[in-house]
């Protein structure tokens, strides 16, 4: 202890404070290292969870013993990055998360004795609901759904029957299209006995109605479909312009626009031709007929006897005898005959429209800046050329291309020669721990040069500065003249020398006598403290 004292006695106080504050200061980053270094990674395993399911999880995570974190209202919750993909199959092995909706498992959880035929339907209807909006919420683009379904029951002996109804609140990321709509009624409809898609109500969380459900809705579901042909004829031919131009002119320097008229009709037509000189003959019939007759005289007695044949008097009768043949001949011909039947579906194209606006060139001027310049005909004419034979372009039906050059309002980010865009492209994830990073290399250099290195530089400093001695006490340096004779030193040096060595010469002698005689010695020194108190 007393050679730790007189060591901070030797430092002075400034010293050792600034020494403490610099191991504080060290310490205490060293610490925050440490703690961010063994602080897991957090990253998001669910969000956007009712509050049941929220609990259900943060049990089964407490049970598990795995830590994890809360965030907004509890409806986020966090977990260490290594363990999502193990602990989303657990729980879905447990049926986690189940988004606060009931589906069939209700009836494993409910004893179906003594249960009334009410509380069984009240049970389906709530498993029903459940069940489609799991479905449901399982889509791409749906985050979250609730279904309400409406099942009249059949009253005895009653003819006419209420049709079943169905309304969807929907929570989506961005905005569903036509089809997906569409999409969404006919996967309830076909869930629910009875259930028609025009009778499937469908509303956003931002209280858009999507779909009226109002049952009038052949017209309605047939005019959205033809719209969404339309603008699916549409989009394809404009990707597949835009992908064209952008290899020619570049990413971004083309606009396009496709108008398309469909032929939604469906056409059936039979035509019959006959060729007039294709005959062939198919049959012929001939008939011959041969008749002979005999007339009696005038005057002949008509009798039994004269009307027998082979009677020999009927010449002398004077009777007179007519033969004749007829011949008949009837020929049937087959005449060619071609029938025709044509069917044209709905869907065709029956005109395209194609507006294109290119941006022109631009080039580097001395000073740096971009100098705008305009594409010739000829490259106008090529460019219309690939647009037309990318769409399949048709002068008789009146199809139509214009390909304009115009400077766009905003020009090229990048100039010519210049790394292509994308390459330092990093997620959401990667840039915060960049910041991350950066922000604690930052604290470190601050405390480093503006705490540290004064403290430190303090520290080293010499406290006291030794003192100069007066002029009249600064010894002479001996002079020799220029006959190599040594001048003597001043009278008061050789004095001092002379009393320093009769001084020594007492303290050695005194030494000398105590070494003899320490314990007279000891009592001589006792007997001077005890005089000087």
């Amino acid at each position: 202890m007393q050679a730790l004292l007189q060591l901070f006695n030797r430092l002075g106080l400034a010293r050792v404070a600034a020494m403490a504050v610099v191991a504080l200061l060290t310490l205490g980053f060293l610490a925050f290292l440490i703690i961010r270094t063994s602080t897991p990674n957090y990253a998001l395993l669910y969000s956007g969870l009712a509050m049941e399911d929220s609990s259900a999880i943060i049990e089964e995570l407490q049970k598990q013993n795995i830590p994890y974190e809360l965030r907004g209202d509890g409806d986020t919750i966090l977990v260490p990055r290594e363990q999502i993909t193990q602990l989303r199959m657990s729980l879905a092995s447990s049926g986690l998360p189940n988004h606060g909706q009931v589906g069939y498992e209700i009836f494993d959880s409910q004893s179906s004795l003594g249960a009334t035929s009410f509380v069984q339907n009240i049970n389906n209807v709530r498993a029903l609901e459940g069940e489609l909006a799991r479905t449901i919420g399982s889509l791409n683009r749906i985050k979250s759904a609730r279904v309400h379904l409406v099942l009249p029951e059949r009253a005895l002996f009653s003819r006419e029957q209420k049709e079943p109804t169905a309304s969807i609140v929907v929570s989506v990321r961005g905005e569903l299209s036509g089809g997906e709509i569409r999409a969404i009624q006919h996967l309830t409809a076909a869930a629910i006995e009875g259930l028609t898609p025009a009778r499937v109500a469908i509303v956003d969380d931002t209280g858009r109605l999507l779909a009226s459900g109002s049952g009038n809705g052949p017209d309605d579901i047939l005019s959205a479909e033809t719209e969404e042909r339309t603008l699916n004829v549409e989009t394809r031919f404009r990707n597949r312009v835009e992908e064209l131009l952008s290899n020619v002119v570049g990413v971004g320097r083309a606009r396009v626009q496709v108008s398309a008229q469909l032929d939604l009709q469906n056409t059936t037509w039979t035509s019959e031709s006959y060729d007039p000189n294709g005959q062939v003959v198919r049959s012929t019939q001939t008939r011959e007929l041969a008749n002979s007759s005999k007339a009696p005289a005038d005057n002949a007695q008509v009798s039994v006897s004269t009307q027998l044949p082979g009677t020999p008097t009927d010449a002398a009768n004077g009777a007179s005898t007519e033969q004749g043949s007829t011949q008949e001949e009837t020929t049937n011909y087959e005449i060619s005959k071609t029938t025709e039947t044509r069917r044209t579906d709905s869907g065709g194209i029956k005109r395209l429209s194609i507006a294109v606006v290119v941006d022109g060139t631009y080039s580097t001027d001395a000073d740096g800046k971009l100098v705008y310049a305009a594409r010739d005909q000829a490259e106008l004419d090529q460019l219309t050329a690939l647009v037309k034979s990318a769409v399949g372009f048709d002068e008789n039906r009146g199809d139509l291309v214009q390909v304009t050059n115009l400077q766009f309002a905003d020009q090229p980010a990048t100039g010519p020669g210049t790394a292509a865009a994308g390459l330092f492209d990093f997620s959401r994830e990667d840039l915060m721990n960049i910041a991350e990073m950066v922000v604690t290399l930052a604290i470190a250099l601050a405390l480093m040069l503006f705490v540290l290195r004064p403290l430190l530089r303090r520290v080293l400093t010499p406290e006291d500065k030794p003192l100069a001695l007066p002029p009249q006490a600064q010894v002479p340096v001996p002079t020799v003249d220029e006959a190599g004779v040594v001048q003597p030193a001043p009278p008061w040096i050789t004095d001092a020398v002379q009393e320093s060595s009769k001084h020594s010469a007492a303290v050695k002698t005194v030494g000398e006598l105590v070494t003899q005689n320490p314990h007279q010695a000891a009592l001589v020194v006792r007997d001077w403290l005890s005089g000087s108190m």
